[in-house]
């Protein structure tokens, strides 16, 4: 036996990105690991590190006992203090440390993979402390290391990789949520439709369409007459959805026809943070 069918493009999408990130940190002299990136807080360094840490809490290590100092003002959630812990505990990490450990959990995790022979729906322990199906936990994954290769790119002004498969994988994540973000964050009317055309790459046109009873979903037929379509480039999508430029940042990037007071609202909403 060997990983399952459903599960193999997410262990695809994974290794790509960390063998890029590999490629891409490998090389680095000690100032470039303090270079700051797009996620909120993290320098290069701390990116490494998140990815480090994820991919053993996935291959059950235990996670460090280790004290966060107070000042870190980005760190306003519990869920960010528990992720802030497998970084802050490798800030004094010198480069050389930093890459051997890196190179050293890709051959861990690559060969877990290699030998994955449980089912999808399994219930495992995922990065967070969260239970969660393996294939959510694993599809997740590729979600989130995906959008940290782009962060380590942008700082180090390397940019690559837009539409590898990481890529769809993390615009399936997007999609998935657009409805509860139209529908409930935006608060768009019932019986109203909402098209996100999205050019690039990464190219797609989904219309989320909300119920009489106020519940959205999504599919991939033009609406006539929608209440709002946005229109943008796939960077500027992802980019804004997972909050790596604001609403303001994106300026006239995002074309929008329609109601602009909902069009601002579900933009404002969109931010699904890895």
């Amino acid at each position: 036996m060997s990983l399952h069918p459903s599960l193999q493009s997410y262990a695809d999408a994974w290794t790509h990105s960390v063998e890029a990130i590999s490629e891409l940190v490998t090389p680095l002299v000690e100032g470039e690991w303090n270079r700051a990136t797009p996620c909120p807080g993290w320098s290069v360094r701390d990116i490494v590190s998140h990815v480090i840490g994820v991919d053993c809490e996935m291959l059950g290590d235990p996670r460090p006992i280790h004290s966060l100092p107070r000042d870190l003002y980005h760190v306003k959630t519990d869920a960010q203090r528990y992720q802030e812990v497998q970084v802050d505990v490798r800030r004094h990490h010198t480069a050389p440390e930093m890459v051997s450990e890196l190179e050293y959990t890709i051959i861990r995790r690559s060969r877990q993979l290699r030998n994955e022979t449980r089912a999808p729906d399994t219930i495992v322990r995922g990065p967070r402390a969260v239970e969660e199906t393996l294939e959510y936990a694993m599809r997740r994954r590729a979600f989130d290391i995906w959008v940290h290769e782009q962060d380590l790119r942008a700082a180090l002004n390397r940019p690559g990789n837009i539409d590898s498969p990481g890529a769809y994988v993390t615009r399936d994540m997007l999609l998935a949520v657009l409805p509860k973000i139209v529908a409930k964050d935006a608060s768009a009317p019932p019986s109203s439709a909402v098209v996100i055309d999205v050019h690039g790459p990464v190219e797609f046109l989904r219309t989320v369409r909300v119920d009489a009873e106020g519940r959205g979903t999504i599919d991939g037929a033009p609406s006539l007459g929608p209440a709002v379509t946005l229109s943008l480039d796939w960077e500027t999508f992802f980019r804004l959805a997972c909050g790596r430029i604001t609403p303001e940042g994106a300026g006239d990037r995002v074309k929008i026809e329609g109601d602009p007071d909902l069009a601002a609202a579900i933009v404002n909403a969109m931010v699904v943070t890895p």
